[in-house]
């Protein structure tokens, strides 16, 4: 999927991220400059350079070879200082503790089996005070296939709502991608409930300092055919936690 996925992305993100998750996810993230950013799990690295264009000192990590492989091709071409590892993110042994001022990872937390010990090495690897910023699948209306779109039509008016089962049992299940017509491959995500992550991140020590909800700009509801049902039910969260007390 890495050929697809970095055609996609580019260097601004897909119509989702681009004009849906990232404008509340760069919001919670604030200014960079003269910051040391962990970008957990990259992908293709354009979170990273834009990090790095805004004067943050970037080092970005992804489980994938062949993702980090076209991140690093992007900054050969540009440099930007970016320090890219291909990596496990529940082991970040190359990376000293209280090291960071910032980890942002971007919509991976739900993909990634071991969560928990990815939490707790961003917890590692965070300076006294330092932040963690993950968005992620919303975990009370996006659960992959056992969550979907209801739609009820009453003459001159349609009602919105999702339908959700399973969703206090923790579980895993395949979520298909179409990287071409007809051609669809599937990845692993895992739905935890919401009180699953704010334990965890707890137990870490790290204390949730807000909590928000992105909602659909004009751009995304004129792009996506889902774009107005977002208005009512949002898909994602962006999470900010502070390690030690804030």
């Amino acid at each position: 999927m890495a050929g697809w996925y970095d055609a996609k992305q580019g260097d601004v993100g897909d119509l989702w991220h681009r004009t849906l998750i990232d404008p509340t996810f760069l919001r919670v993230v604030g200014d960079v400059r003269g910051r040391r950013v962990l970008d957990l799990a990259c992908g293709n690295g354009y979170l990273s350079r834009r990090f790095a264009r805004a004067g943050a000192k970037v080092v970005a990590v992804d489980a994938s070879a062949r993702m980090v492989e076209r991140a690093r091709a992007r900054e050969d071409r540009e440099p930007l200082g970016i320090e890219y590892h291909v990596a496990d993110v529940v082991h970040l042994s190359m990376l000293g503790a209280a090291s960071f001022d910032l980890v942002a990872c971007n919509m991976a937390l739900m993909d990634i089996e071991d969560a928990a010990g990815a939490i707790r090495e961003v917890a590692r690897v965070l300076r006294s005070k330092g932040r963690f910023v993950a968005s992620l699948a919303h975990p009370c209306f996006d659960q992959g296939p056992t969550s979907t779109w209801l739609l009820e039509r009453f003459f001159r008016t349609t009602n919105v709502s999702r339908k959700v089962t399973r969703y206090r049992e923790p579980f895993h299940d395949e979520i298909p991608w179409e990287i071409a017509p007809g051609q669809i491959v599937t990845t692993t995500g895992y739905h935890r409930p919401l009180s699953w992550y704010a334990q965890v991140l707890r137990e870490a020590g790290l204390l949730i300092q807000s909590l928000e909800e992105p909602a659909p700009t004009p751009e995304f509801i004129e792009g996506s055919t889902q774009g107005s049902y977002f208005d009512e039910i949002p898909l994602h969260l962006v999470l900010e936690a502070v390690k030690g007390r804030a």
